[in-house]
């Protein structure tokens, strides 16, 4: 079955982009700030967060740089003048982290305190495994020097993620889990769906257990009644924790949990580098891929 999936995303690949972006926009507010905050609007309407997010990663010139943060700033500013209830996320290799690592520290720097600035909260993504290190060591330094406003994110497939989870709770780190959909080597990454889970469980029971903030990032509903589960039995509050689903993902099952009187937090892209961004969506889903491509062949 993994053999198919894969052979359904190749050929998904060679669909022209003007075929694949009317699909592809489902899952992305549009291409600019205004779309979003339409989005974004709607759905604090229906009583949802959001957090938003500039597309776009892996810069390699340090003009690049600047111009994602100038975008970020924007988008706090908007965020303020709008009176949304939104908060940012940001990916450091878009900040030039891969640049150099004292650029990717003073954009995010300079972002943070623009948001602390607005009373506002940025999270920093997780990507690749290749700078897995560097973000968790620039967002302990962050907090080192007094930045509360800024939170972190865990992915329950790769195998150093509960020693990762032990260091973060000693600084009571705001963390956002999921389960992760870079493709990885073995050696670093569980690969069996029943693995991923009971380690995105242990974690999470982790992480509540030691009261830091969790933001439970999941479609998958085995892991929601986990979560549902573990929170019941500790009697947490509901200001201790928070649900965040993709934009234009599972509505159902956001519903449902919004339904149960739950903080719900919606993930909402934008940008012109839209086409990446749903190329690893459909990876991390290939069901959706099948129903993609037969959606085109009867179309065409």
């Amino acid at each position: 079955m993994h053999s198919i999936n894969q052979l359904m995303l190749s050929a998904f690949r060679r669909v022209p982009k003007r075929l694949v972006k009317p699909i592809a926009m489902r899952y992305i507010a549009g291409e600019g700030l205004e779309d979003a905050v339409r989005v974004v609007r709607g759905l604090n309407a229906r009583g949802m967060m959001a957090t938003i997010d500039v597309l776009g990663e892996d810069v390699s010139a340090m003009e690049e740089s600047e111009q994602a943060r100038e975008a970020c700033a924007r988008v706090l500013k908007t965020i303020q003048e709008e009176r949304l209830n939104a908060n940012l996320s940001i990916k450091l290799t878009q900040f030039g982290l891969k640049i150099d690592e004292t650029l990717g520290y003073e954009n995010v720097n300079k972002i943070l305190q623009i948001a602390r600035d607005r009373r506002n909260f940025v999270r920093i993504d997780m990507e690749d495994s290749s700078i897995t290190g560097s973000t968790l060591d620039l967002y302990e330094r962050l907090r080192s020097e007094g930045f509360d406003n800024v939170g972190v994110v865990i992915q329950a497939y790769l195998r150093r993620s509960e020693e990762d989870v032990r260091k973060l709770i000693r600084v009571r780190a705001n963390v956002r889990i999921v389960k992760g959909i870079y493709v990885e080597p073995e050696t670093i990454a569980f690969k069996d769906r029943e693995e991923i889970r009971r380690n995105y469980l242990k974690l999470l029971r982790m992480l509540l257990e030691a009261r830091c903030f969790l933001a439970i990032a999941t479609h998958d509903e085995f892991l929601v009644k986990g979560a549902f589960q573990f929170i019941r039995e500790m009697d947490l509050p509901q200001s201790a924790y928070e649900f965040q689903m993709l934009y234009g993902v599972r509505a159902k099952l956001r519903d449902q949990i919004l339904a149960k009187g739950r903080r719900m937090r919606i993930y909402v892209p934008f940008g012109t580098h839209w086409y990446s961004y749903s190329m690893r969506r459909f990876q991390e889903n290939p069901q959706m891929v099948r129903y993609l491509l037969q959606a085109l062949l009867v179309k065409n």
